[in-house]
């Protein structure tokens, strides 16, 4: 089996005996630490890891096992400052009367079973790109640094000791169908208890987002370990209080209701209880579920990708870049026309100048307008001997 699968469902395995509470099984001893932090950093559970090793002082090296410690420091730092961290970025934007709606809550982190096994999970906001670098400004201004930018889209601002936000200036889904779907889930918005320019989306219309989501990060090979447990945790939490032959319906609309699911039932398997009955039975095709576990554990690098939606919504990505490409490729073509346009016309200008700088070289012109062509002739006459002249 490849040593990348092997290494996620290694760490994999310690997450859930974290999450579920249960002893941990996986042999620590014969692991590539220094890749199984890579590999957790990524995914953004290394703060769970810390907890996994605990009391495994000689499974792996004291570098390691500190670089685990200071992420475990990080969340316990986020969870102190949460709230207040969101309350006065809210409260800003509300008294400043900026428009903007909270794609997904914070709200995920009172889910975990341990507090400090929650991640700095974002604060998503979308807004007009007219207010964006001015809140982009005051979260500046509050210590906030931009840690990762979605070309075009928008920028993730962070603080060690506060909610990280995502600024989001357009919805980040590439493909017709989706941005069509995300617009009508952006109608079910309320307003947030307490403001009054803030909307958010309901528990319904969070779960929607969160999973069609978890889908298309799916397909470009982005959908992180945390992602998929934050599903799991709000899924659990709010599958009784929403619809869920409505949220089918929606994501039936995105045609992605059937590879939603499976990310939706490996969370389940992963990190779910095994006193919960919400899956019964495991499912009948399990080799699916390996090829999607497979895939997602490895970002892509392992992809025997066989589920006919995911297979679709990556050609339609792939077929809105290669219409992107073509677009910039344009952009660049006939920038480089001006560009030469540009430098003929200084060329021009340059061997045929105006009326009045030849006047200011030859006077008699100004009488004779009409011989301005033989002036022309004789200037470059002259510039001509001078240049064989040396």
């Amino acid at each position: 089996m490849n040593q990348m699968v092997l290494e996620g469902r290694a760490l994999t395995g310690i997450v859930s005996s974290i999450i579920r509470q249960e002893t941990l099984k996986v042999p620590l001893s014969r692991l590539d630490w220094e890749r199984m932090y890579r590999l957790a950093d990524y995914h953004k559970v290394a703060n769970i890891v810390h907890l996994g090793v605990l009391g495994y002082r000689e499974a792996l090296p004291d570098k390691w096992r500190e670089r685990f410690f200071e992420r475990y420091q990080q969340a316990l730092r986020y969870g102190v400052n949460c709230k207040e961290s969101v309350k006065e970025v809210l409260t800003w934007l509300d008294m400043r009367k900026i428009s903007c709606t909270i794609l997904m809550s914070e709200t995920v982190r009172d889910y975990y079973p341990i507090p400090e096994t929650a991640d700095n999970s974002s604060l998503q906001i979308l807004l007009n790109q007219e207010n964006f670098s001015l809140v982009k400004g005051y979260l500046i201004d509050l210590g906030y640094e931009t840690d990762q930018v979605y070309e075009e889209v928008g920028e993730r601002l962070s603080r060690i000791d506060a909610v990280s936000v995502v600024l989001l200036g357009k919805l980040p889904f590439r493909t017709a169908r989706y941005e069509r779907d995300m617009r009508r889930l952006l109608e079910t918005a309320i307003l947030r208890e307490s403001y009054q320019y803030i909307r958010t989306l309901p528990l319904e219309g969070e779960l929607i987002y969160r999973m069609a989501g978890a889908a298309y990060r799916y397909v470009t090979d982005e959908l992180t370990m945390r992602e998929v447990l934050d599903l799991q945790l709000c899924h659990r939490t709010w599958r009784d209080h929403v619809r869920l032959d409505a949220v089918e319906r929606r994501l039936k609309d995105f045609q992605i209701d059937q590879l939603a699911e499976k990310i939706l039932r490996t969370s389940y398997m992963w990190f779910g209880d095994k006193k919960d009955t919400y899956y019964e039975h495991l499912p009948d095709d399990m080799p699916a579920y390996d090829r999607l576990e497979e895939r997602l554990l490895t970002r892509g690098i392992v992809n025997q990708e066989a589920d006919e939606q995911a297979l679709e919504l990556q050609k339609m990505i792939q077929k809105e870049l290669e219409k992107e490409k073509k677009a910039i490729e344009r952009q660049q073509r006939h920038k480089r026309m001006q560009e030469r346009r540009e430098k003929f016309k200084r060329g021009l200008r340059w061997a045929f100048p105006d009326y009045h700088y030849m006047s200011s070289i030859y006077p008699r012109l100004e009488k004779l307008p009409v011989l301005l062509p033989v002036f022309w002739m004789l200037r470059g006459i002259r510039l001509l001997l001078r240049v064989f002249h040396g």
